[in-house]
């Protein structure tokens, strides 16, 4: 279990550009992560990672923008990596994306080039 990991990669442009307060930025991440996790919650990988709550290994990344989430989108459908692009409503805003829990070895590469998210 100890490396299986769920990545998360939200707009750093919502509160830069957009001046949205941090309280909604984490919002997006909670949806899409809630959402990933419904949609695959009989996922091998998913129902291991959710036997040990206390010890989940999220990790929470930023892209500097819209066109950078929606291109590392198109990058994990090509590659049949699951995930939810999370399109916050009304706005129809691509905010954030959260892949389901994956052993780290096969998904790492999709994200690695994406910091860490800072306030």
């Amino acid at each position: 279990m100890s490396n299986i990991v769920q990545y998360i990669v939200v707009r750093s442009d919502l509160r830069s550009a957009l001046n949205w307060p941090m309280g909604a930025v984490i919002a997006q991440c909670c949806h899409a992560t809630a959402a990933v996790m419904h949609l695959n919650s009989e996922d091998t990988d998913t129902v291991s990672y959710l036997q040990d709550l206390d010890n989940m290994h999220k990790v929470v990344l930023e892209a500097k923008d819209e066109a950078a989430l929606v291109k590392l989108s198109e990058k994990l459908k090509e590659h049949d990596i699951k995930h939810k692009l999370w399109i916050e409503q009304p706005e129809n805003i691509p905010t954030c994306i959260a892949l389901k829990p994956y052993v780290k070895d096969n998904v790492h590469k999709y994200v690695k080039h994406f910091k860490l998210l800072k306030e």
